[in-house]
């Protein structure tokens, strides 16, 4: 939904932080947002919808600026978290629908026009979002023994050794088979549980190991949409999934739907 934003000198923007439910213009207080240079306000876009906006110099958001913002992590940083920041603050107090960072139009009009010929999905989205959280779900087993050993200290089997230098190696492939087996079936147990309290589901890609001192390999990295009023239930049966399984299950949250919105 983002426009291509020229940035001739003293040129400015409208970014877009959310769309929200509100009968009445919503209260704004809070973050500040990207800038300090002007204040967040409501824009109208249709029927009980209302878009979160701030005017912003256009020349902070052009290709080249992003790009030298993507290679400044610090900075990313902090423009991610002002716009989330204000996302958290409207969510917490109208049924919102969170745009993507740096949400771009030339001007107000643009902004509202564009915004209105999506009102049917954000109305969709609230929707399947109301009174509704997402939750991470991380799961972690503990590698073999015999794999950190390996891993930590290779050896070469002694001259005359071959039989027992391909037992041996026999024996790991063997360990690691079982070990995958076991943690492909922790990761669909714990996702089977999870799923049968959540509304809705998504399973990422698994993150590899951080770094060469982690002794652990994720299994299961999703997002689950749960209704607010099971937010303890959902704490208790990630303990259960703990002690049924011995993985470690980390839970996350709860969080403004992000994932749950659809492409709006």
């Amino acid at each position: 939904m983002t426009e291509d934003i020229p940035a001739p000198a003293g040129a400015e923007a409208v970014y877009v932080y959310a769309v929200c439910r509100a009968e009445e213009p919503p209260v704004l207080t809070g973050p500040s947002g990207v800038t300090c240079e002007s204040p967040l306000r409501a824009l109208a876009v249709g029927p009980a919808l209302t878009a979160v906006v701030q005017t912003v110099r256009a020349a902070d958001f052009t290709d080249e600026a992003w790009q030298a913002r993507l290679a400044d992590e610090p900075e990313l940083e902090r423009y991610a978290r002002a716009h989330h920041e204000v996302v958290c603050a409207v969510a917490a107090r109208y049924p919102t629908v969170p745009l993507p960072l740096a949400t771009l139009y030339h001007d107000e009009q643009r902004a509202r026009a564009a915004l209105a010929r999506e009102s049917q999905r954000f109305h969709a989205a609230l929707e399947r979002t109301a009174d509704h959280s997402e939750w991470g779900v991380k799961v972690y087993v503990a590698d073999a023994p015999a794999r950190q050993a390996a891993e930590a200290a290779p050896q070469r089997p002694a001259s005359g050794a071959g039989r027992a230098y391909l037992d041996r190696k026999r024996g790991l492939r063997d360990r690691r088979e079982r070990q995958r087996t076991d943690a492909l079936r922790i990761a669909e147990v714990v996702d089977a549980g999870v799923s049968g309290l959540a509304a809705a589901s998504r399973r990422l890609p698994p993150h590899g190991a951080r770094g060469p001192d982690e002794w652990r390999t994720q299994v299961l990295n999703a997002t689950y949409l749960v209704a607010e009023d099971r937010a303890a239930e959902l704490a208790r049966l990630a303990q259960s999934l703990r002690e049924g399984t011995g993985a470690q299950v980390e839970l996350s949250g709860p969080w403004v739907p992000y994932s749950f919105v659809g492409e709006v």
